[in-house]
């Protein structure tokens, strides 16, 4: 994959589909990488510039962590996206962000509207408490790595009927989640404890659709429905997955997405 030097960091990308299209920036989960994207490409690629990047720590991004003490850590996950949009020459573009890729897109839309043309939050939270949870998930990656968080949250990310289904796909973005650098998924989990955007929603005036997995336990159906209704003009569409809806229902997912973009 190549790397764009930003300046702060060197982050991972790619880019698919005619220069000349609307730009499409896809903004991955906690413990992923730009390759959770890759079921979707086939479906987007043919209307936009799709750009994918690696947030800083994951896939093969790295740099300094985020600084979460700093009550920063979202915020320079977007600045890190806008620097790469600036790399690239593109002044606006969709985005688009699943789970903590949904918290850095959001934060960009309120704060950062002239860089968002319209908005795609999937299966996202603006915040995600109790913070006790994330301390503990933070303690046993410290003291063990991620691989005692695996299988947990492989099934928090897949329904029972796709891990058996789609074996392959799974062991895929297992092996994602396990190369993520522990550190740095250790200073994002205290980015998204740290976080509450709840009070900016009402700042965001993209047009925006909210997707929602109706078996997602992490980011609950409830949850989307309360996001919905925090941003002006938001619609909500579901599909039946779990937490990465892009990958478990990919055509529901797609369909959404192209239509909220206009290309349906």
């Amino acid at each position: 994959m190549p790397l764009v030097d930003t300046g702060r960091i060197r982050l991972e990308y790619d880019q698919h589909g005619a220069a000349d299209r609307p730009a499409l920036l896809l903004l991955h989960a906690l413990g992923s990488s730009l390759a959770m994207w890759d079921a979707q490409l086939p479906r987007l690629a043919p209307h936009f510039r799709v750009l994918r990047c690696s947030l800083r720590g994951h896939g093969g991004s790295r740099g300094a962590a985020v600084n979460a003490d700093a009550g920063d850590g979202i915020a320079t996950f977007a600045d890190d996206a806008c620097a790469l949009l600036d790399a690239l020459g593109v002044a606006r573009a969709h985005w688009c962000g699943l789970s903590l890729g949904g918290m850095v897109a959001m934060w960009a839309a309120a704060q950062r509207p002239d860089r968002v043309t319209r908005l795609i939050l999937s299966n996202t939270a603006p915040w995600m408490g109790p913070a006790a949870a994330w301390t503990q998930r933070i303690e046993v990656v410290r003291a063990q790595g991620l691989a005692p968080l695996a299988d947990a949250t492989m099934e928090r990310w897949f329904t029972a009927a796709f891990r058996e289904r789609e074996a392959a796909e799974v062991a895929r973005i297992r092996g994602i989640f396990l190369a993520t650098d522990p550190p740095a998924y250790v200073a994002a989990c205290e980015a998204i404890r740290a976080m509450d955007q709840r009070a900016q929603l009402g700042a965001i005036h993209a047009p925006t659709l909210v997707i929602q997995g109706t078996k997602d336990a992490g980011t609950t159906p409830e949850t989307a429905a309360a996001l919905r209704a925090a941003i002006a003009g938001a619609r909500l569409a579901t599909v039946d997955a779990a937490h990465l809806s892009c990958v478990e229902a990919a055509d529901a997912w797609a369909a959404a997405a192209l239509a909220h973009l206009g290309m349906d």
